[in-house]
C-alpha cells in the first residue's frame, strides 16, 4: 500500500469513528451506548440526544457533555446514524414522525428496539431507508453485552462499519445473514441473561437450604457464574468439553449432572429457547400492524 492509499484508508477510519451519531431515546441501553463510546474516546460533541423526559438529557449532558435537541426531526437532520432507542410500541409513531428528514437526510438507522422488522419500519420511514437491527442484552449496561444484527441491502459497507463500532462499545458483536435468524439471537442472548439469573437464583436457594449463609452463598454462586462465563470465553474447548474436564468419575458433580439429565434438564432448554423464538415472531407481527 502506498502513501495515498494508506491516507485514503486512514480517511475513511475517521470518517467512519467520527461521525455525527443521534439517539432517540434516552433511557438505559442509550446511556449505556454512550457511555461505552465516550470511553472508547468519542468525542461527545459529536453525539446527539433527544427524549420527552428532560431530566434524562439532563443527567446525560451532565455527565457525558453530549449534545441535546428539541425534537427528533433536527436531531435526524443533523445525524448521519441515528440510533432509535425506543420502546417498540413508540417506534410506528417516531418513524413517521422524522421520516421527512430521513428522506432527506439518508441516515444510517439502527433500531435497537426489539421485534420491529426491517419493511416494517422502512415503510414508516417512507422507503429506501438503510437499516440496521440490532438485539442488545442487558449486560451492555456493564460493557459486556452480546449484540445480534442484520442490515438491509442498502446498507453500505462503511454503514456495517459504523453499526457495528458502535455496539461493539458495549460488547461482543455478530452478524447474522437473514432478519428473521434475530429471533432465535433474541431466545438466544436477548433474553439469556434471564435464564442464568434463573438459575443462579435457584442455586442460592438451594445453598441455603443445604446450611450456608445467604450473603456466603450469593457470592459463591455469583463469582462461579462470572468464573464459568469467563473459563468458557478463554478457553480452547466449547462448553461441553469443559463440563466433562470438571466432572469426574464417581464424584459429587457427576452425581447432580445425572440428575439434571434424567429430569429432562437439555430438552427443557431447547423447549423454552422454541417458546421465546416464537414469541419473538408473533411479537413482530404484531407490532408491524400499522397504527
Amino acid at each position: 500500500m502506498d502513501a495515498d492509499d494508506a491516507s485514503t484508508v486512514m480517511l475513511r477510519e475517521a470518517k467512519v469513528e467520527h461521525c455525527q451519531i443521534g439517539f432517540i431515546g434516552a433511557g438505559n441501553m442509550a446511556g449505556s451506548l454512550i457511555g461505552g463510546l465516550v470511553a472508547d474516546g468519542y468525542p461527545s460533541r459529536r453525539i446527539h440526544v433527544t427524549d420527552v423526559d428532560t431530566d434524562k438529557l439532563e443527567r446525560l449532558q451532565q455527565r457525558f457533555g453530549v449534545r441535546v435537541h428539541p425534537d427528533n426531526e433536527t436531531l435526524a437532520r443533523t445525524c448521519e446514524l441515528v440510533v432509535l432507542a425506543v420502546k417498540p410500541q413508540q417506534m410506528c409513531r417516531l418513524a413517521r414522525e422524522i421520516a421527512a428528514a430521513v428522506q432527506e437526510r439518508r441516515p444510517l438507522i439502527v433500531s435497537i428496539a426489539a421485534g420491529i422488522r426491517e419493511t416494517d419500519l422502512e415503510r414508516w420511514l417512507g422507503g429506501e431507508a438503510a437499516i440496521v437491527r440490532a438485539m442488545p442484552n442487558t449486560p451492555a449496561l456493564v460493557q459486556s453485552g452480546a449484540t445480534g444484527l442484520h442490515a438491509n441491502a442498502r446498507v453500505s459497507a462503511r454503514q456495517r462499519d459504523q453499526a457495528e463500532s458502535l455496539l461493539r462499545a458495549v460488547g461482543v458483536t455478530v452478524w447474522v445473514d437473514r432478519e428473521e435468524q434475530l429471533d432465535a439471537v433474541t431466545a438466544v442472548s436477548g433474553s439469556g441473561p434471564a435464564y442464568f439469573f434463573l438459575l443462579m437464583e435457584a442455586m442460592q436457594k438451594a445453598g441455603i437450604e443445604l446450611g450456608l449463609p445467604p450473603e456466603t452463598t450469593r457470592l459463591l454462586v455469583e463469582q462461579t457464574a462470572l468464573g464459568a462465563a469467563k473459563l468458557a470465553l478463554e478457553a480452547d474447548a466449547d462448553p461441553g468439553e469443559l463440563r466433562r474436564r470438571v466432572t469426574s468419575p464417581g464424584g459429587t458433580t457427576e452425581r447432580a449432572i445425572a440428575l439434571l439429565s434424567e429430569a429432562g434438564f437439555e430438552d427443557l432448554i431447547l423447549r423454552a429457547l422454541r417458546a421465546a423464538c416464537l414469541r419473538s415472531q408473533e411479537l413482530s407481527k404484531q407490532l408491524g400492524e400499522d397504527e
